[in-house]
């Protein structure tokens, strides 16, 4: 499998955001030719307020917009599209999902994951980030079959808890994919750090897809670390983007998954306390 991680500098504006996918996308398509490409996190609305992502948010059906692209590009360039997140409004919920949606090469959604760990955090620089003001919670690990590889998805500040992986990691999960929206502060000490860590510990490959640059939050500018990457097994960075808008393809190797396996067998080493 040929997989590419799409790095984005979306904002406020959806068709803008729209067009920016489409056209990196096909640019992926067109240089390296990958199976299997990852958006980024809610690159459908990057940046203000409430009131704009509740108009950007949409059911994830035919009627929505996001929704009808993802599934035309997967069709267009007969790849599997790992549609990053989007913002989803959901009958009877109050709150927006932060959610995934993949299509298979068909255009056919074969599997959907609403972000489980909300970012409630404040930053160093003393901002403060408050996703479950807006966002309700996921609850269902989500993992589907793609080219051979079991895929396990997650989104963003979940790449902080391990047991979320090591619970992919016991459904057999080749290939792990978080797409996010790091921030600056927190992006430029534990980016790396933790997507090398969640591939080292779970033996599988890791697709990082990412935001990256400025976008508006009412009368701030706050600024995504960016650094989409791809690690091996072994935690080895195999592809990363730089800065600015972009793309980062590697091929993955399913050899190269159970050589590591067999090296250090940490699945059957693995004992519990207590």
């Amino acid at each position: 499998m040929r997989l590419s991680v799409i790095q984005m500098n979306s904002r406020e504006e959806k068709a803008a955001n729209l067009a920016a996918a489409e056209r990196l996308v096909a640019a992926a398509v067109r240089e390296d030719r990958p199976d299997l490409v990852v958006l980024p996190e809610v690159w459908t609305c990057m940046g203000g307020g409430e009131a704009a992502k509740r108009a950007a948010a949409e059911r994830l059906d035919e009627t929505g917009e996001a929704w009808r692209l993802m599934r035309d590009l997967a069709r267009r360039h007969r790849i599997w599209l790992h549609g990053g997140s989007v913002l989803e409004t959901a009958p009877g919920e109050e709150k927006l999902f932060n959610t995934t949606v993949v299509f298979d090469r068909d255009g056919t959604p074969v599997a959907r994951y609403r972000k489980i760990h909300l970012f409630d955090i404040t930053a160093p620089d003393g901002r403060e980030y408050r996703e479950s003001a807006t966002f309700g919670r996921g609850r269902e690990l989500v993992t589907y079959e793609a080219l051979g590889l079991r895929v396990g998805c997650a989104i963003c500040y979940d790449l902080r808890f391990g047991e979320l992986f090591r619970a992919l990691a016991e459904r057999e999960a080749d290939l792990l994919v978080v797409p996010s929206a790091f921030t600056l502060q927190t992006g430029k000490d534990h980016w790396e750090v933790l997507v090398r860590a969640r591939a080292i510990e779970t033996q599988a490959y890791v697709a990082a897809a990412a935001q990256w640059g400025p976008h508006a939050a009412g009368k701030e500018e706050r600024w995504s670390w960016g650094r989409a990457m791809i690690v091996d097994p072994w935690g080895l960075v195999v592809a990363q983007a730089s800065d600015g808008e972009g793309f980062a393809t590697a091929r993955l190797d399913r050899e190269r998954i159970a050589e590591v396996r067999r090296r250090i067998p940490v699945r059957a080493h693995r004992v519990l306390p207590g």
